[in-house]
């Protein structure tokens, strides 16, 4: 899994774990765990390392161990009181109860790459959702195939070459991602987050390593966003947009588990008919049909 580029101070390299525990560490107020924020400003962002240790019952030294990657094997009962300490939500204890068991483990296997096969129904079964945009997706979200709105839906992502059609990378790359989604900053750490959860799951996977090596790289956004270690699963939700062919609209969207072992899912798009939103909903899906039909000329 790729990691951020950091160092303890002693020459230690910290684990994933240890990377975890800190950047949640920084990020709880001592207010919101019940302790006086004290007078004046606080060299530590967030909770100090003794506090989280005296709120999960474990002594100082111990947890000092953790982050620093020099205790490698917590007991299920320090990592359940840890994510009270942290103040941690079901998800993001999930993710911190996996990268314990990823930390006690030696020489891991990169397991092998999912399925990226389409079956030909699910062909259909996009084709049938019109015009409700939708698409399929790869654990790793690659856009594996999409009706005529599906492909419009993230605006220019189609002129990239197929290997390089992911909606996380289109998030963070491609130009006009920024003017696509109003409230960007929203989209960005949840697509962060998603990738999160994968990597809590397998974080061995070579596909996931080269995404998230790729985007450290490239975007100073995602690597301040991943260093947050935020951790949320895809679902339903609403979406805004602010497309160039058929202007503002917010759809409401629904995750469909298409293959759980390949991690496939198929994503759809909705708005009530009759509204503004299905209208340019409609129009998407023309301006779709009619540059499919262009391009196979």
């Amino acid at each position: 899994m790729v990691n951020m580029p950091d160092q303890m101070p002693d020459g230690q390299a910290p684990t994933e774990l240890g990377r975890f525990l800190r950047a949640r560490r920084e990020g709880v107020r001592p207010q919101d765990a019940g302790l006086p924020s004290g007078i004046g400003s606080r060299r530590t962002p967030g909770l100090r390392r003794e506090e989280i240790a005296t709120l999960a019952g474990v002594s100082i030294d111990y947890y000092t161990r953790l982050e620093r990657g020099r205790e490698t094997r917590p007991s299920i009962a320090v990592v359940d009181a840890l994510a009270r300490a942290l103040r941690l939500e079901d998800e993001e204890h999930e993710y911190l109860q996996s990268l314990a068991a990823q930390a006690a483990r030696r020489a891991p296997v990169p397991p092998k790459p999912p399925s990226r096969a389409v079956r030909p129904a699910i062909g259909m079964l996009l084709e049938s959702l019109r015009p409700n945009p939708a698409y399929l997706l790869s654990r790793t979200y690659d856009v594996l195939a999409a009706n005529p709105g599906g492909a419009q839906l993230h605006y220019g992502l189609f002129e990239w070459p197929p290997r390089q059609r992911n909606t996380i990378r289109y998030t963070f790359l491609h130009p006009a991602a920024r003017d696509l989604f109003p409230e960007w900053e929203q989209k960005a750490r949840g697509c962060v987050a998603q990738l999160r959860a994968i990597a809590g799951r397998d974080p061995d996977a070579t596909d996931l390593a080269a995404l998230v090596g790729e985007l450290l790289v490239k975007s100073p956004d995602f690597g301040r966003l991943w260093g947050r270690y935020e951790v949320r699963r895809a679902g339903a939700g609403d979406q805004a947009f602010r497309h160039p062919l058929v202007g503002t609209m917010t759809l409401a969207h629904e995750t469909l588990d298409v293959s759980r072992a390949d991690g496939l899912r198929l994503i759809a798009y909705l708005a009530a008919p009759g509204t503004p939103d299905h209208d340019a909903m409609t129009l998407l899906d023309r301006a779709g049909t009619l540059n499919s039909a262009d391009t196979s000329r």
